[in-house]
């Protein structure tokens, strides 16, 4: 059961990459909007880390509207025209005040999902991903760089986990992709599986298909650009710096230079 309801509040547990999120509300249409939205992405109660969400009306917001994310004492706090949250890492406790619309939750939970990430390794990552023969492959680039098209063209024998944004989790010595429900211009949530990564590929667009090697240190530089992040916090800035040098020393990375069409899928291994 993906949702429950006690002395009228709908708890909706949301599971990326393992790590599973309660959101409690006492309304029941945002509950069935959550459920709507978030479908294979909906876990078991209760989660790990606990949210109340409180509605509020709709704020009008423009699309320049920053995103702050400071730490102040103990807690993280969220800000951005459409939302404002609250989060204790070490009590794994926090509040929403939002609006009834799954966007702004959307973004609550990418923030959230960055901190939780920094600590352990991790990262999400603007790339698209893939798994085949329990494989996982990323393709890395900034907007327009080719991640909307290459998930268009994923082939039948491989899933795609995302086309916009990558949940990369090192559990061990192994850095795992994991699907997410983050979907970009593609308009698809990605499945909920994952697979160990064998590559990262950062795209460029070119007028043949061709994979080349790419320096480490070149290599951490365009990861980094493409990391979602979102506080200038010194020691979370410099956990992620770490994170992005060991991947980097632990799994190849590629450039590929591809033509927009299937025959791409042949030089992906």
């Amino acid at each position: 059961m993906s949702v429950t309801t006690v002395a009228g509040i709908h708890e909706v547990v949301i599971n990326v990459g393992g790590v599973p999120l309660s959101l409690h509300t006492n309304d029941p249409a945002f509950s069935e909007l959550l459920r709507n939205r978030y479908g294979d992405f909906l876990g078991e109660a209760p989660g790990e880390i606990t949210f109340d969400v409180e509605l509020v009306d709709p704020i009008p917001v423009t699309d320049d509207a920053e995103t702050l994310v400071t730490l102040r004492g103990a807690d993280w706090v969220l800000e951005r025209g459409d939302f404002y949250a609250e989060w204790n890492a070490e009590r794994r406790l926090g509040r929403i005040r939002q609006s009834a619309n799954p966007y702004s939750i959307d973004s609550v939970l990418r923030i959230v999902y960055t901190l939780i990430l920094a600590r352990q390794g991790g990262f999400l990552v603007h790339a698209a991903s893939a798994t085949r023969d329990n494989k996982a492959f990323l393709f890395s680039g900034l907007s327009g760089a080719g991640k909307t098209t290459i998930s268009r063209l994923t082939p039948p024998n491989a899933k795609l986990l995302t086309d916009e944004i990558s949940f990369v989790r090192r559990i061990g010595s192994e850095y795992r992709a994991f699907g997410t429900p983050f979907a970009g211009d593609f308009g698809k949530p990605g499945e909920n599986v994952s697979a160990p990564v064998a590559t990262l590929y950062f795209l460029d667009k070119a007028e043949t298909n061709s994979v080349a090697p790419v320096p480490p240190a070149e290599a951490v530089r365009r990861l980094m650009r493409n990391i979602l992040f979102f506080t200038h916090d010194k020691e979370s800035v410099n956990l992620v710096f770490q994170s992005a040098c060991a991947f980097v020393a632990a799994v190849p990375t590629r450039r590929l230079g591809f033509y927009p069409d299937e025959r791409v899928w042949d030089v992906i291994e």
